[in-house]
């Protein structure tokens, strides 16, 4: 091992992970680069994924409330007409000045960008196009991409992932989406509100898998009533693309006669998988695990000294909050320091309209573990029908739902579905941080009117205590 290095600290990747694990590298003193192959920082998350999808997601509500009468209700008389070229410039824009972000706060904190992939020639030293470059501690942090389908070939114009979706020149008549997850729903959402017909072909008999079971019912309800189709307990065995249109061939899961749907577009999104490809882990002894991902201990240390990894590359949710997380942590582990990351209470976020979110654990998994040890369960749920901020906003759709310890009152997970759900979880995430029980949350005052105090009374539900139910 050398006496010296180029580098205290060597992340690789630039997502949201990556980036911020270099800048609280950099911050604690130590000497960093990052090395990205983008042309921009952010990986995915702002150049392709979290960002842009927002940046559409929010201009297509402004559309679809225009369109289809919710303005009307409320005394606002439009006839709006789509500009899509317009709606993607500002999409872009928005991705610029993110991105453009980050690297402003590289050379503030004088992390070095080095432009290129790197691959590993020993544990402690990688290339990046074509020099090789010495640091004592190496980060993975490379992310994750969209899980192909076997035999079916993503042309980014008729059949597309989440990156082609986001691009798309025209609205289509009919898109097929492959997989009722989160970024297909979300992406199947910015095209229906433009005035696409939307089908979602899940293999299971639910969609939003993960999602506590209530959660999961509601959101079809609701998702069906704004005009989504769906082809639940079917799997895609085929898609056959002639010219600009595709003929998408679908099996029932447990077997029976299948059927084929036209579309126009058909996006693909059954997940996503770990970005080791490339990295010469094989020059380190360095293997992925079955699902392909890096095994890292409770540090996010590897089994070869010197090496750390996190964010979508490692076991766990793949989000680019956790990543984030992760990034602080080793770092500050890196540097001497304690950084932790509670897993167990990660929030998950669908950015539909109404939005959806949970943390913790589902009424279904928190009923089955403590049932192991003889434990129970209350529930507490509250509508947001009853909740005055969303009756004046006419959002009547969803409810909260608080998951506790029938002895202890601990809540063990909160659900929502809501306008605003994906900030009201940001309470109940504190909340479970320090403990909170159910109790703690209904005797906390709230704001009046705010879609929080459906928070509020879901925790007096747990008791019996609501009062406007």
């Amino acid at each position: 091992m050398p006496d010296t290095y180029d580098y205290d600290v060597l992340v690789i990747g630039a997502g949201p992970g990556g980036y911020v694990a270099a800048i609280r590298a950099a911050q604690l003193g130590l000497k960093t680069a990052c090395a990205d192959s983008r042309e921009t920082l952010g990986g995915t998350c702002l150049n392709v994924g979290c960002i842009p999808s927002k940046a559409m997601l929010h201009a297509s509500e402004f559309f679809d409330a225009a369109a289809n009468g919710a303005m009307a209700k409320m005394g606002i008389k439009v006839t709006p007409e789509l500009d899509l070229d317009t709606m993607h410039g500002q999409r872009r824009d928005a991705v610029k000045q993110l991105t453009g972000g980050i690297e402003f706060l590289f050379k503030k904190n004088k992390v070095t960008w080095l432009k290129g992939r790197a691959t590993f020639t020993d544990a402690h030293s990688v290339t990046v196009d074509g020099q090789t470059v010495t640091a004592k501690n190496i980060v993975i942090a490379t992310g994750s991409s969209v899980t192909p389908l076997p035999g079916v070939e993503v042309d980014q114009k008729v059949v597309v992932d989440s990156t082609g979706a986001l691009e798309l020149a025209k609205v289509p008549e009919h898109m097929v989406v492959i997989g009722g997850g989160v970024i297909g729903l979300e992406l199947g959402s910015v095209w229906r509100r433009l005035g696409a017909r939307v089908t979602v072909v899940e293999y299971l008999d639910q969609i939003l898998p993960g999602f506590d079971g209530d959660v999961r019912k509601e959101a079809n309800r609701i998702f069906k009533k704004q005009g989504f189709e769906y082809r639940l307990g079917n799997k895609v065995v085929g898609v056959t693309v002639q010219g600009d249109k595709a003929s998408v061939q679908v099996e029932p899961a447990k077997g029976g006669e299948g059927e084929s749907i036209q579309a126009d577009v058909v996006l693909v999104s059954i997940g996503r998988r770990a970005n080791t490809d490339g990295l010469g882990l094989d020059a380190i002894g360095l293997a992925p695990n079955a699902r392909g991902q890096i095994e890292v201990d409770h540090d996010f240390r590897t089994g070869v000294d010197g090496v750390w990894a996190i964010g979508d590359v490692v076991p766990g949710l793949m989000l680019a909050h956790k990543a984030e997380d992760e990034g602080i942590a080793v770092a500050e582990n890196i540097a001497g320091q304690h950084g932790i990351v509670n897993h167990d209470i990660i929030p998950s976020v669908v950015y539909t309209l109404p939005e959806i979110a949970g943390v913790g654990l589902s009424e279904e998994v928190a009923r089955e573990q403590l049932a192991k040890t003889g434990g129970e369960i209350k529930v507490g749920k509250f509508p947001m029908a009853g909740n005055s901020r969303a009756k004046t906003n006419h959002e009547p759709d969803g409810f909260v739902k608080i998951i506790a310890d029938a002895k202890t009152d601990r809540v063990l997970g909160v659900w929502a579905i809501a306008s605003v759900a994906g900030t009201m979880i940001a309470q109940a995430a504190q909340a479970m941080e320090f403990g909170a029980t159910s109790e703690d949350i209904a005797y906390t005052c709230h704001a009046h009117p705010t879609h929080s105090e459906a928070i509020k009374e879901a925790a007096m539900a747990v008791r019996g205590k609501a009062i406007h139910v």
